[in-house]
């Protein structure tokens, strides 16, 4: 498989290329901000706007799936222009804008536009972002450079509920305040982009040079068959939304959820870069299945939970389980994919992941509210559970994926 048109970057073997350091900057401080909305939107819409909760499942399933074209095309479109960076700068500026967006919104039909905002701007930046990774580091170093950058995002996904948490103490019920203060990391986040993001050196092409066509049979058999796996899974993935609802439903309050997301997200911050390397020496496959066992065991808990005190503790398992896949499935993607349209075909990916979000939210939403508040979590913990065994049968490369 030939490499693409890249002069490779003159760095040590152990050495990270700075490129790879400051788009972790850049997804710090972008989470940060969206950490700081995200886990008290829900609280908004039902509670201040006057929502039913089967908003909250239509808004986060047309907002990640109204964007999944845009991860399949942007990379495309990076890969054709030879430039990653402009399609990343203009996803994460779009993030920002969402969050003064919801400052303003007066109905759960506004809040729908920001978060499609945002979700835009996510599907605009991931490929090309996840490419621009694979382009400045070795094969070798694909687990610590994802994992790296998986850290120093979840340090902002742990650092924006807790900001959120003693804004919310400090002035209750002030969340349109909260929204207009997450512009201020988003807006860092764009600065960093555009003055420590690199691209790297491209080789002069002809002009008769032209790109391979993206067709889904283009795709190498083994990644065509990880991404039935994925989008399997996919299905029962639904938004973390639920898992926030199904605490409030067990008496946590708005800064109290706030905290819960800052847990989970303590563990990717402590494993997230080990973990990396570990996929690097021993394989992804093995720790991409035990992190869906994972996730079938949490979603079995949180469906016979009554507890609120067994809350906590499901919360640190499923940062667990973020940590073992969020990372190293993005390393596996690096692996799997043709070099020469990396960025399509890691758009793909999150395009697929993008479209499960959609019926995965609306199958949780109705059997939520219309069958039984634990049904959707023993629904996403069968399905789970089948996608670890599949998983674990894929016939996948030896090098670096099993």
């Amino acid at each position: 498989m030939p490499e693409p048109l890249l002069e490779p970057a003159s760095l040590s073997p152990a050495t990270l290329h700075p490129t790879v350091r400051a788009l972790g900057w850049v997804s710090l401080f972008a989470d940060l901000a969206s950490k700081m909305v995200y886990p008290v939107t829900p609280l908004f819409l039902t509670a201040v706007l006057g929502a039913p909760v089967w908003t909250v499942g239509v808004i986060e399933g047309f907002a990640e799936s109204a964007a999944s074209l845009l991860k399949l095309y942007s990379g495309r479109l990076s890969d054709q222009a030879g430039q990653r960076k402009p399609y990343a700068l203009a996803g994460y500026s779009l993030g920002a804008v969402s969050k003064l967006g919801l400052a303003l919104s007066g109905g759960w039909a506004a809040v729908l536009s920001a978060r499609l905002l945002d979700r835009v701007g996510k599907g605009l930046r991931a490929a090309p972002r996840d490419a621009l990774i694979a382009e400045n580091c070795a094969c070798h170093q694909r687990g610590q450079a994802y994992g790296l950058h998986h850290s120093l995002e979840t340090v902002g996904e742990v650092l924006g509920p807790l900001v959120g948490f003693f804004f919310l103490l400090r002035y209750e019920g002030h969340y349109r305040g909260l929204f207009v203060l997450a512009f201020v990391p988003a807006l860092v986040s764009v600065l960093v982009l555009l003055k420590y993001v690199k691209e790297p050196k491209r080789i002069t092409i002809t002009q008769n040079s032209q790109l391979p066509k993206f067709t889904f049979r283009g795709l190498t058999p083994a990644y065509q068959q990880y991404l039935g796996v994925v989008g399997l899974f996919g299905l029962g993935n639904s938004s973390d939304a639920f898992l926030l609802v199904r605490s409030q439903d067990l008496g946590f309050r708005g800064s109290q959820l706030l905290l819960l997301y800052a847990l989970f997200n303590l563990m990717s911050v402590v494993l997230g870069v080990t973990i990396g390397k570990l996929s690097d020496r021993v394989g992804r496959r093995v720790l991409l299945v035990m992190g869906y066992g994972l996730f079938a065991l949490v979603y079995l808990g949180f469906a016979l939970v009554q507890a609120p005190a067994f809350i906590w503790i499901l919360f640190i398992f499923y940062g667990l389980y973020t940590a073992l896949t969020r990372g190293v499935q993005k390393a596996l993607v690096a692996d799997l994919v043709h070099a020469d349209r990396r960025g399509a075909e890691i758009g793909a990916f999150h395009m697929l992941v993008g479209l499960a979000a959609l019926p995965a939210s609306l199958i949780a939403g109705f059997l939520y509210t219309q069958v039984g508040v634990s049904v959707p979590f023993y629904f996403s913990a069968a399905i789970s559970a089948i996608a670890s065994i599949l998983l674990w049968q894929l016939r996948l490369p030896t090098t670096n994926s099993s």
